[in-house]
């Protein structure tokens, strides 16, 4: 691998002030086919996640994170009105879109219904779901969907959903959990539930 060695403030003009003394440049990472992603799924184990609008590039990479840990087997995000592969998400991710395949969709709710003819249930997670998070069966095929950090699910992409369900607070003065804590325990529920 060809190499420079540069002055720290040539390294903080390239990457910013938070880095470990080395940065590499790498061909950007190409999304995967949805179409192919859905071809290849198990039917009986598959572990989709959606992301309906997520902005902020650090809950993006710790998502795609967290979802790799827990199984997922692809990750699909909107083309439109959302981060996509940044490199401050693929930072905070670590590795892990090198290892779960990230698809951009033209629409979520073709997405959606294209994953429910494949025989996926569709949760949705929402603060005002009605259905509490660890009363659904994630044994199955299933996928996940994540609302956007400040409005949530937009409405047509939850009324795609087959539950909307939410997450059991002990305390409600703040509304909600954060969209990549959210997402993190979602995941967690469906890796205890194939586990046991």
């Amino acid at each position: 691998i060809p190499y420079d060695v540069r002055e720290r403030s040539a390294l903080d003009r390239i990457a910013g002030a938070h880095h470990q003394g080395v940065v590499a440049y790498m061909a950007a990472r190409a999304y995967a086919d949805y179409e192919m992603v859905l071809g290849t799924l198990d039917a009986q184990r598959a572990f989709l996640v959606f992301l309906d609008q997520i902005q902020d590039p650090h809950n993006l990479g710790a998502i795609i994170r967290s979802a790799h840990a827990a199984g997922a087997d692809a990750i699909v995000l909107p083309k439109r009105g959302a981060c996509g592969l940044t490199a401050t998400v693929v930072k905070v991710a670590a590795g892990a879109v090198e290892h779960v395949p990230v698809c951009q969709v033209d629409n979520m709710q073709k997405a959606l219904q294209k994953a429910q003819a494949a025989g996926l249930w569709i949760v949705g997670l929402a603060a005002a779901g009605d259905t509490d998070i660890a009363s659904v069966d994630y044994k199955r095929a299933c996928a996940l969907v994540v609302g956007s950090e400040g409005k949530g699910l937009r409405r047509m992409v939850a009324e795609r959903c087959d539950f909307l369900v939410t997450i059991p607070m002990a305390r409600a003065e703040v509304g909600s959990f954060n969209a990549s804590v959210a997402a993190g325990i979602a995941f967690y529920e469906v890796l205890r539930q194939r586990r046991a």
